[in-house]
């Protein structure tokens, strides 16, 4: 079944305006937890372990108070994802959409890694990436999470709210984009500066398609095959 494309020009806000703000605090706070090394909030659990638990818990606390949001302001929650059609089709065209945007990204990314001098993974980055098969099993469902989660939070709705708030979709997109760059600050300022144009090639791509479905695809093959190959060549 096919619902509104997620970043259609709208007046009426997705959730109340004291909603969004509270959605950017949270962000913030997660981006302030995120500069600590080191969790101990599941007992005996390995460090790793902990961290991969509390990014669960976290994204999926936003999805939810995100549903809330959108519930209580009366709009379909179903209308941030845009074009969700179990066509088979549509479905294998996502996935061949994902990608190709996964090819194009990396090489845009890498050639604005290269202006900026952006070599290796920082510390903060090795940290999280898994090393025993229990941290890879829980490390893929953070990926899935990642893209189910993140997608829902940046280009579902903050890309609509602010598409709202502007009267302009590219300035959705882009705002978007600089907030998904801050919310990984604790990478280094250049690799906010990187992901931030990242978080806009997904908002373009959400504009071009008017679904998350090729976002959410993209997202996972790139956190998990990434982290996975850094894990085994770190």
């Amino acid at each position: 079944m096919e619902t509104p494309a997620a970043t259609s020009p709208d007046t009426k806000l997705v959730a109340p305006l004291w909603h969004l703000l509270c959605v950017i605090l949270l962000l913030a706070a997660w981006v302030a937890l995120s500069f600590q090394q080191s969790h101990h909030l599941f007992g005996t659990l390995p460090p790793r372990l902990s961290g991969y638990l509390l990014v669960l818990l976290i994204e999926w606390f936003l999805f939810a108070f995100i549903w809330f949001g959108v519930r209580i302001q009366g709009v379909p929650f179903s209308s941030l994802f845009g074009d969700l059609s179990a066509n088979l089709r549509k479905i294998l065209r996502d996935i061949g959409l994902a990608l190709l945007f996964l090819v194009v990204a990396n090489v845009v990314l890498g050639l604005l890694g290269h202006l900026l001098r952006q070599t290796s993974q920082n510390q903060a980055v090795k940290q999280l990436l898994p090393q025993t098969a229990a941290e890879i099993a829980v490390y893929l469902l953070v990926c899935v999470t990642a893209g189910i989660c993140e997608e829902t939070i940046f280009r579902g709705y903050l890309q609509r709210q602010f598409t709202t708030l502007t009267k302009s979709a590219a300035a959705g997109a882009l705002l978007q984009g600089i907030v998904f760059g801050l919310a990984h600050a604790y990478q280094g300022w250049k690799m906010v500066v990187i992901i931030a144009v990242y978080g806009c090639m997904f908002g373009a791509l959400v504009l071009w398609r008017k679904s998350l479905r090729p976002g959410i695809i993209a997202h996972f093959l790139q956190d998990s095959i990434t982290g996975i190959f850094l894990a085994r060549h770190i």
